[in-house]
């Protein structure tokens, strides 16, 4: 018995969690949660589960042959389910049906789209359907390319986008509800391209994605910075996709309802399970460690010299908490997240576990460096769709007025708004999910959520103002301003007092005027210099953001500029070596 138990408590420490035990029984229950609807309600999705599944079939096919023969809309978001329905078809659907199918490709001509996601979506769509259909000259497709024209223009994108994600970062990088839009196409090419360079390419591509949210999941939470999130999960942490993800792939968190279809459609394209080494990096919160990553910008049409700027992460993460920045600026249009503290729950399902400040910026600069469209139409579009971006009291995007660094588990933010600029003040968010809450003589804001305690100093004068749903909205009207935060664990400071008394103790020298300026010597013993607009130091040396790893931390190392991954993780090594299309791992010889 006490041999057994032993063996248990090892293999929990080892990570050897249900992460590893059930993935199969996950798929198949996402897939049958996504397929029993009834008839009447029936979308692609639904239809495609019932394929997988060959369960009630006939329904599904009456289904499939309405929405064909009635008016066809969604671009990509249409072309992707169509592929998945095709390739899950196997001899199920009638010849009728599957002509159908084929004319839809010709009568309905699907935007290309303007993003990241879009692009990958369509080419892989393209790429797959033109293999289906090899023989089909341009009178058969809707853009009057040959299926072998349409394949390899979709081939030569895939592989670009490759090629520069690997060297240079995905652009939509770290997205909390957008990651299913890069992983299920990536299922779709390992799984149904008969070509094996694209099928291994793309089966490395799941991996590196993967890799990128495994390091940053806190209990199956993508934590922040992120290019894009969306006006609930940027509060409410748990709420979106990459949870669907973190359940399906790590079996972390809980089984919900999904956040959207795209973990159903990677589970119904056969996406893999991650090797044991990434459920390993995913679940391995033992000891503290900082994470380091460069991403580029999105495509930026106006006002830089470059097409992609770089956007350098750091990211803080302990079994308690977390903290995450980028180096501020608008390096995303409209949905950026820019720096977070979010605490770990044990069930975190409707609770906003997270503490942040932005300027809440909204201009034409932004959207006409990252968007084509002319001003008039564009903007008027934007703020039609996106309905709190134009909004004095919003909580999510980035500002060309924002500056920010961490170290370890400390960031400081720092604003310097011109005058006449629209929206001139700091939001803060304080989650109605705090369990403690004070404001100190000293000027500093202690809170705790969870296990974790929350020191907050603002550097100008605010107020207070209500959020609908809950929690309060630090409002600083200051141009010149700034927050300074601390974030430790309740393990060291089992009290307020012992934490009210450890951050009183902390150097902290300011000063706004004639721009922001913050000398603070952090709870881990670092002396952090910012002024705005110039390079920090820590510990007397500034960061050094020329030689800024792609990925840099305990379990995963890329230089920049080179198509390679190193993940390590209890003595195990795993490479994945773009350049010459490899994967290999091995034990490494036990440390002296």
């Amino acid at each position: 018995m006490r041999r057994a138990a032993a063996l248990l408590v090892a293999a929990l420490l080892a990570g050897e969690s249900i992460s590893a035990q059930g993935f199969e029984e996950r798929r198949r229950r996402l897939i049958e949660k996504t397929a029993r609807v009834p008839d009447d309600k029936l979308g692609y999705g639904n239809i495609a589960a019932r394929l997988w599944l060959r369960e009630n079939v006939p329904a599904a096919e009456k289904r499939l042959r309405e929405l064909l023969e009635g008016d066809i809309s969604g671009d990509m978001f249409w072309m992707f389910p169509m592929t998945a329905i095709s390739y899950l078809d196997r001899g199920q659907l009638s010849d009728s049906t599957r002509v159908l199918i084929q004319r839809s490709w010709k009568r309905y001509y699907p935007f290309r789209g303007d993003t990241e996601n879009h692009w990958l979506l369509y080419y892989t769509s393209m790429y797959l359907m033109a293999q289906r259909w090899p023989e089909l000259d341009g009178n058969a497709w809707f853009n009057g390319k040959s299926s072998k024209e349409n394949m390899e223009e979709a081939r030569r994108w895939i592989e670009s986008w490759v090629k520069l994600t690997t060297t240079k970062g995905q652009g939509e990088y770290d997205c909390t509800h957008y990651i299913g839009v890069y992983l299920l196409p990536l299922a779709y090419l390992a799984a149904w391209a008969e070509d094996p360079r694209m099928k291994k390419q793309a089966a490395m591509m799941i991996e590196w994605v993967t890799a990128d949210f495994a390091a940053e999941s806190l209990d199956g939470i993508y934590v922040g910075a992120h290019a894009r999130t969306d006006d609930r999960q940027v509060v409410e942490k748990v709420a979106g996709v990459s949870s669907d993800f973190a359940w399906l792939l790590f079996g972390q968190g809980h089984e919900t309802p999904p956040y959207g279809s795209y973990a159903a459609f990677y589970a119904m394209a056969g996406g893999p399970e991650p090797p044991e080494i990434l459920g390993r990096i995913a679940t391995d919160r033992s000891r503290p460690y900082t994470h380091l990553e460069k991403k580029r910008t999105r495509n930026r049409w106006r006002f830089e010299s470059e097409l992609h700027g770089p956007v350098y992460k750091t990211t803080y993460m302990t079994k308690d908490y977390a903290v995450s920045s980028d180096q501020g600026g608008v390096l995303q249009p409209v949905q950026q997240h820019s720096w977070d503290v979010t605490w770990r729950l044990d069930d975190p399902r409707g609770r906003h576990n997270t503490l942040f400040s932005l300027h809440p910026y909204s201009g034409l600069l932004e959207l006409e460096t990252y968007f084509t469209f002319s001003p008039d139409f564009g903007t008027e579009g934007v703020y039609r769709s996106k309905l709190t971006y134009d909004s004095p009291d919003k909580l999510l995007g980035g500002s060309p007025y924002e500056r920010i660094v961490q170290s370890e588990d400390a960031v400081i933010a720092l604003y310097d708004i011109p005058p006449g600029t629209r929206f001139p003040h700091v939001n803060g968010f304080f989650s109605k999910d705090l369990e403690e809450f004070e404001e100190d003589p000293s000027g500093w804001i202690l809170c705790r959520g969870g296990r974790a305690r929350i020191a907050y100093r603002p550097l100008a004068p605010y107020v207070w103002k209500p959020i609908q749903g809950g929690g309060r909205r630090l409002f600083s009207p200051y141009l010149k301003n700034g927050t300074v935060v601390q974030a430790a664990s309740v393990d060291e400071f089992p009290t307020t007092d012992a934490f009210r008394k450890a951050i009183r103790a902390l150097k902290l020298d300011f000063a706004l005027e004639p721009k922001p300026r913050v000398v603070f010597r952090t709870l881990r013993g670092r002396t952090m210099e910012f002024a705005y607009g110039e390079t920090p130091r820590i510990d007397g040396k500034p960061l050094d953001y020329a030689g800024w790893p792609a990925f840099g931390g305990p379990f995963l190392n890329a230089r920049a500029g080179e198509p390679r991954l190193v993940m390590t993780h209890g003595g195990v090594r795993r490479i994945l070596d773009f350049q010459t299309l490899t994967v290999t791992e091995e034990k490494l010889p036990p440390k002296r």
